[in-house]
C-alpha cells in the first residue's frame, strides 16, 4: 500500500467515523465538530482522488464554502449580530 493510498484510507475513515456521529448524535451543539472534520476530511478526498490541477481547486472551493457554512452556523448558535 502506498503512502497515498494510506492518506485515502484515513481520510475516508475519518469521513465514515464523522459522518456517523452527525447522524447519530442527537444534540445539535455536539454535532457541528464533527460536521466540521467531516467537511475537513471530504475536501481531503476530493484532493487525493482527483489528480488534476484542478482537482485543488475543487478541494479549495469546497474547503471555503463548508468554512463559511461552518461559521454561519456556529454563529447563528452564538446568537449571530447583536443588533441591539
Amino acid at each position: 500500500m502506498t503512502p497515498a493510498d494510506m492518506a485515502l484510507v484515513l481520510c475516508g475513515t475519518v469521513a465514515l467515523y464523522a459522518g456517523v456521529r452527525v447522524a447519530l448524535e442527537p444534540d445539535t451543539l455536539r454535532k457541528l465538530p464533527f460536521l466540521n472534520v467531516l467537511s475537513f476530511a471530504i475536501t481531503g478526498l476530493i484532493a487525493l482522488l482527483l489528480p488534476h490541477p484542478l482537482g485543488i481547486v475543487a478541494a479549495a472551493a469546497y474547503f471555503v464554502g463548508s468554512t463559511l457554512e461552518s461559521n454561519a452556523i456556529a454563529s447563528t448558535y452564538a446568537g449571530g449580530l447583536d443588533r441591539g
